[in-house]
């Protein structure tokens, strides 16, 4: 059971995806404070100086903090246009790799022309061996 688990959790995509999941985090506090910190305040400048963060209704003894879910809602869509954008050049990037290396895997064809001119070099360079 162990030397199952062992292979499972190294191999590559498993490995890969961990990564995936430690920089997404890492990547989501510096998105979380650019819509906290810069963001937001300027939309509540712009807004007459309304603090997103504080916005609450208050029902007897519950609290509904609909401030901060506007500022959750503007933290994923942030984080989803970034990703978005980085799949994006990621994907294009892929794509130009790829086509070059069909590029080169592809041999050029010949017309009969220079099909003629081989043939006529493979003699020449016969007939000078002869000789």
């Amino acid at each position: 059971m162990w030397k199952e688990f062992k292979e499972f959790a190294m191999r590559g995509n498993v490995v890969d995806l961990a990564v995936g999941v430690i920089i997404g985090g890492a990547f989501g506090k510096i998105v979380s404070s650019l819509v906290n910190d810069i963001i937001m305040p300027l939309i509540g400048l712009l807004l007459g100086g309304i603090d997103f963060s504080g916005l609450s209704l208050k029902f007897g003894d519950a609290v509904v903090k609909y401030g901060m879910f506007i500022q959750k809602v503007v933290d994923f869509l942030i984080i989803a246009f970034s990703l978005f954008l980085f799949v994006k050049a990621l994907n294009k990037l892929y794509h130009r790799i790829k086509k070059e290396e069909e590029v080169k895997d592809t041999e050029p064809t010949l017309t009969k022309e220079e099909e003629l001119l081989m043939e006529i070099r493979d003699l020449l360079k016969q007939q000078r061996e002869v000789q």
